[in-house]
């Protein structure tokens, strides 16, 4: 097969990102419509990234946000989003790059898209050499259960007791999904 001159890749990954960019744009005029919400999981040390040094402490690689009940000023433009939160009753404001975007989840619809940051993993670990080509990644069904009907739909975080007994939020487990390959769907020769 010839090489990829193109990076189809890196364009389907643009894309992608830019339904993630869409919905957000949507929810800052209308709101969140029924039950959506969103848990969308970022690098916190990615390029551009802007959260408290007490968060950055607490999440020093990964964090994932909900985007549900209590939120304020979210804002979008072409390149990221920023958006108030509280952690722990401690508001909070957050400016995330979307090409920071790990992973996002609809659970009220069961969507999910998952990116390859190993580009930009790799960029803050000052690494010398090339970091590999990303994988092709696509809207893919998730393997996460439908949420439950009730009060206890979707955690946005696990909870967990500090020293002082406080009720602390945790980041949700990584749950792993199938990545499917656009490769499987081009014809042979």
């Amino acid at each position: 097969m010839g090489q990829d001159l193109i990076r189809y890749d890196i364009l389907a990954q643009d894309a992608l990102r830019g339904v993630i960019r869409k919905v957000l744009t949507e929810v800052v005029k209308t709101g969140l419509p029924g039950e959506h919400h969103f848990f969308i999981t970022f690098l916190t040390s990615a390029p551009g990234v802007r959260l408290s040094s007490r968060l950055r402490e607490k999440y020093p690689e990964l964090m994932t946000i909900v985007v549900q009940h209590q939120y304020w000023d979210l804002s979008v433009n072409d390149t990221s989003f920023e958006i108030g939160l509280s952690f722990s009753d401690i508001p909070e404001r957050l400016l995330i790059p979307f090409a920071a975007i790990r992973g996002f989840y609809d659970p009220a619809v069961n969507f999910e898209l998952e990116f390859d940051v190993r580009d930009v993993e790799a960029a803050n670990e000052g690494t010398e050499e090339p970091a590999p080509a990303p994988t092709p990644i696509a809207a893919v069904p998730s393997t996460r259960p439908a949420p439950a009907k009730g009060p206890k739909a979707a955690p946005a975080a696990e909870k967990a007791k500090d020293e002082s007994g406080e009720t602390t939020e945790e980041p949700a487990a990584e749950k792993s999904a199938e990545v499917v390959s656009l490769d499987a769907f081009r014809k042979k020769p």
